[in-house]
């Protein structure tokens, strides 16, 4: 992977103020990273989700994945008709008492309609620090990949949906499920930052979430990933994380199959251990483990979902096992 380019997407996503609901600046730089990438054909729904699209020739994977990130971080937005200077509303799941620390510690950056924490981007060989990496990194790692599978003309195809409004209740994600544009074989896969909790580390690999605070994943879809990331040799962990909620939950409350992953974050939400406002940070070598995670997964077909259900396993074994079923049931009494 060529560290040069994933530093300057990293870079260019960054820097770019955003907020639930005002999440233009991060799309735009989206679609300028990947309007010319080959095989690649971008789109906006009704709700202002970025979707895209990267095909070239017959699919490989099965299923069809979609990857999703939301463009939105917790961050002041001017109450809609305001024309009060300094009146302003948090949006995401950051207390008062701390939000209001943080601005008398005179860390509120303005810029138009928004104002966010006012932290540098330091990126280096082994750590990425931002305002915002919650979640800019998961987009970022989409965008890598896809100027990766077009790099390396990779036959497959694959979707992404880059959402608004995750930080206030999954409302892009939800209204991408209840409009789903990609077909009944395809499944969602959530791509986040999150705090590593019941055994997750940073450091120690994208964490393929079992599930979160409020939902049990698709068991087909977390098995293909472990598949993957052992075949190819990828470090990662499976865990639980249940101390937040993630899209995974909305998609799949509203019918589509869906699965999820994240990378490891420190200072979620911008709380350190002193719930002090601080930058979030993320691990690169986690961050670079994701994106091959995710080529090898849409490039490689796979034995898993649509091939054989845990219902078909199980009656197989029924069969193959029926004269041991037979002759040890002969010695009940």
């Amino acid at each position: 992977m060529p560290s040069n380019s994933l530093n300057n997407i990293l870079k260019r996503l960054l820097k770019q103020p955003t907020a639930p609901f005002h999440e233009y600046h991060v799309r735009a730089e989206i679609e300028a990273l990947l309007k010319d990438c080959p095989n690649v054909k971008l789109k906006h729904d009704k709700f202002g989700n970025l979707l895209a699209t990267y095909k070239n020739g017959k699919s490989k994977s099965k299923p069809t994945w979609v990857l999703g990130a939301h463009m939105d971080h917790p961050a002041f937005i001017k109450p809609p008709g305001s024309k009060k200077r300094d009146e302003w509303d948090f949006l995401g799941g950051v207390g008062k008492l701390e939000v209001e620390a943080g601005v008398k510690r005179g860390l509120r950056k303005v810029k138009g309609q928004i104002a966010t924490w006012n932290f540098p981007v330091n990126i280096t060989n082994t750590r990425i620090e931002a305002t915002a990496c919650d979640d800019i990194i998961g987009c970022a790692a989409i965008v890598m990949t896809f100027l990766e599978l077009a790099r390396l003309n990779i036959q497959t195809t694959v979707h992404a949906a880059f959402t608004r409004a995750e930080e206030v209740g999954w409302l892009g994600a939800w209204h991408l499920a209840q409009n789903w544009p990609f077909g009944e074989d395809s499944v969602f896969l959530s791509l986040e930052t999150s705090r590593p909790v019941n055994g997750a580390v940073m450091g120690g690999g994208p964490i393929l979430r079992v599930g979160d605070r409020v939902s049990i994943f698709d068991s087909e879809a977390v098995a293909v990933l472990m598949t993957t990331a052992k075949e190819q040799g990828i470090r990662v962990q499976r865990c639980l994380l249940d101390a937040g909620a993630c899209e995974a939950t909305a998609t799949q409350a509203a019918g589509v199959r869906s699965a999820g992953i994240s990378i490891p974050l420190g200072n979620y939400h911008n709380l350190n251990d002193s719930r002090q406002i601080a930058p979030e940070y993320v691990m690169m070598d986690d961050l670079k483990s994701l994106i091959d995670l995710l080529k090898a997964l849409v490039a490689t077909k796979h034995d898993g979902i649509g091939e054989r259900t845990i219902r078909e396993r199980v009656e197989l074994r029924l069969q193959e096992h029926a004269e041991h079923l037979k002759a040890g049931s002969k010695l009940f009494k």
